[in-house]
């Protein structure tokens, strides 16, 4: 995945944010997830909730009352975009809408302030932990598998799915340029443009499509920036012979080199500077979506999910080796919006994200990493409730739908209550992992999307922190040792 170059540059950086950290101890936490899972969101409510004493009573060390006090501070990455917490907190609580998903990386730093839980350590100075939380699009994310796979491969993987039944409609056109033509005859730009053009759309739709369609690399040419129309994004997996060399002036042989130029312009310099040197991660996953669109698409993100793990270095350092190797020792994977389903089905959606990284979490396991899967909701936008049908009492979740959604023909005007029954999670996970040959259908989960709540307020009429699903559990995880 790395080369000798590489891996001495990330021992350098790593030796340098150590030296830092002898003065001001700091853990640097990567939020990262696919499109729609809820990033921004998750680190949103994270920091109100920390800065404004959320209610979190699966967190130590808030609910002990030993966080003194917590807030941001300028971060320690000056190259990188600060992410705009106050800009997305207004967006939530004034606009009651959810904030824009990420479009490129950013950085933010939260410092606490906090008593040990030891009576030995409080005789010393209070204890002072940086929280540098690191979010990056997940189109990126989807990159990283590609550090271990040549051109061939990857063209071979990407042609295969885009002609998966439910992507053929959205492939067609990329498809029909491919129909007939030869990859050994001298490259031009003209096509090498068609091409690329082609395929950059079709990965558009892919990202559009309701169906939670999750494998779309290559990310940049979803979000290209300044590198859109320069060779590294100007090529397309070609149907090539197995086995075959071609010349190096043919068409597969100028994609195969502006293939290999994007790993090392795009995907590297991202895995080198930002990925690399991460403590702690969390993983989000919108499994809902998948789960509502079938197997096919359950299946697909279950590849992803495989993919991306793979590309973590989780394990445990030796005090001296981490000087110069950063090892991700706590990998949290997180099943997102949970409050769409009744708690209920909580432990099933558990169970359903545990079973689709089952083996990429055993390997970090055996590396000596902790790792942990949770189903939540960062802010919570439903209540549970039951209505009664007939003899029977319904468990529902109860919120008010964005304006537009619709359930059951009715069409939502963005300020009206409803109850929603969303259905269950079936027992068996494997239903969910393949068509049932009896005809025998789950019955489809009602999802629709919710505005972001009002704060309550208590006696004194104070607004409370944002309400979530299990955030403290994560935060505990996390980071709760480091404050012990």
């Amino acid at each position: 995945m790395t080369t000798l170059a590489d891996e001495a540059r990330i021992a350098l950086d790593n030796l340098a944010d150590r030296g830092a950290h002898l003065f001001n101890p700091t853990l640097r936490l990567g939020v990262a997830g696919l499109s729609r899972a809820g990033k921004t969101v998750f680190i949103t409510s994270l920091v109100h909730n920390l800065l404004h004493g959320g209610r979190l009573p699966l967190f130590d060390a808030q609910s002990g009352g030993r966080i003194a006090r917590s807030y941001l501070q300028e971060q320690p990455d000056a190259g990188v975009p600060r992410f705009q917490y106050e800009e997305h907190i207004r967006t939530v609580l004034e606009d009651r809408l959810w904030p824009q998903s990420t479009r490129a990386i950013s950085e933010l730093r939260l410092t606490i302030e906090y008593q040990s839980a030891s009576g030995w350590s409080r005789l010393f100075a209070p204890g002072r932990l940086s929280l540098d939380i690191v979010d990056y699009p997940g189109e990126w994310l989807l990159d990283l598998p590609l550090l271990e796979k040549d051109y061939a491969t990857f063209s071979r993987e990407a042609l295969e799915r885009a002609r998966l039944p439910s992507r053929a409609k959205m492939a067609e056109p990329f498809l029909a340029l491919l129909a007939g033509l030869d990859v050994s005859r001298p490259a031009d730009e003209p096509t090498s443009q068609r091409l690329s053009a082609a395929f950059a759309a079709y990965l558009r739709a892919c990202r559009e499509d309701r169906t939670a369609l999750s494998t779309l690399p290559p990310g940049r040419f979803l979000m290209p920036g300044d590198l859109e129309g320069s060779p590294a994004l100007t090529f397309a997996p070609l149907p090539l012979e197995p086995d075959r060399a071609y010349d190096r002036d043919s068409l597969a042989g100028i994609h195969g080199r502006r293939f290999e130029a994007y790993k090392t312009i795009v995907v590297k310099p991202f895995f080198r500077e930002h990925f690399a040197r991460l403590d702690r991660q969390i993983l989000l996953v919108d499994a809902l979506q998948a789960i509502n669109a079938g197997p096919e698409a359950v299946v697909d993100l279950e590849a992803a999910l495989t993919d991306i793990l793979s590309c973590f270095r989780p394990g445990r350092s030796s005090w001296l080796g981490s000087l110069v190797t950063r090892r991700i020792d706590r990998l949290l994977v997180a099943a997102t919006k949970a409050d769409h389903l009744h708690r209920d089905s909580h432990g099933r959606l558990e169970a359903v994200v545990r079973r689709l990284v089952d083996d990429a979490i055993e390997r970090a396991q055996f590396s000596g990493a902790r790792t942990e899967v949770v189903a939540m909701a960062a802010i919570r936008a439903t209540r549970e409730a039951s209505v009664t049908e007939g003899a029977d009492r319904l468990p529902v979740i109860v919120g008010t739908p964005i304006a537009g959604e619709t359930i059951g023909g009715q069409r939502f005007d963005g300020e009206t209550e409803t109850a929603v029954f969303p259905g269950d999670l079936p027992e068996d996970v494997s239903r969910l992992l393949k068509a049932d040959e009896s005809g025998d259908r789950l019955d489809p989960l009602t999802f629709v999307r919710f505005r972001p709540p009002r704060l309550e307020r208590n006696e004194a009429g104070l607004k409370l922190s944002l309400p979530h699903i299990r955030l403290d559990r994560a935060l505990q995880f996390l980071i709760g040792d480091k404050l012990a």
